[in-house]
């Protein structure tokens, strides 16, 4: 790989009100798709008496998941490239498709939608732990 396409980015680019509407779209995306893999995981879980561990609680979870990964990616990608994910960020780094600047911001978008996914998750279900 050609360390020519790695670029550092400008301060005007990251304070741009696009870039941030597009931290704010990967935010988003990445809640929808922690909330939706993870409530699906405990749901499954409280339904049938702790089968998310079976193979057909896996299956489940997994469509879920798979599910809230194309919610995901269908909301973020016209505006923010639909990233969800900080290993497929520094993967387009690395790749010289974004900017480190750009990509540190992504990253903090997706670890805040995450964690406040499972904060929302810990209030909705009352503490439940994810089995999954």
């Amino acid at each position: 790989m050609p360390i020519w396409k790695i670029a550092i980015g400008r301060y005007e680019e990251e304070t741009h009100p696009n870039t941030l509407k597009m931290a704010l779209a990967e935010f988003i995306s990445t809640l929808i798709f922690v909330f939706a893999g993870e409530g699906s995981g405990m749901a499954f879980s409280k339904l049938t008496d702790d089968g998310s561990t079976t193979p057909a609680g896996l299956v489940a979870t997994a469509l879920a998941h798979a599910f809230g990964l194309s919610v995901g990616v269908a909301v973020s990608f016209n505006i923010s490239g639909g990233h969800l994910n900080p290993a497929a960020t520094f993967g387009l780094f690395i790749g010289g498709r974004i900017t480190l600047l750009r990509g540190i911001l992504y990253w903090i978008a997706q670890l805040l939608g995450s964690t406040v996914a499972c904060l929302l998750l810990k209030f909705a279900t009352g503490n439940m732990v994810s089995s999954v």
